[in-house]
């Protein structure tokens, strides 16, 4: 099995991500459903639910 040398801290680097997009979708203007979805999916898609809430993801 390959195994990457910096792969603890790439997953290190994303929590921490996720950890800062799950607090901006806690502090934004968004219903509480909304919230809740952005949630599930950033859990549940770490690297995906990510880039996809950078994208899309409620402002403000």
């Amino acid at each position: 099995m390959l195994e990457l040398p910096f792969g603890g801290l790439l997953g290190l680097i994303i929590l921490f991500l996720d950890i800062y997009a799950i607090i901006k979708v806690a502090q934004s203007s968004a219903s509480a459903g909304m919230k809740a979805l952005w949630i599930v999916i950033i859990l549940f898609l770490p690297v995906l639910g990510l880039i996809i809430w950078w994208l899309f993801g409620p402002k403000g």
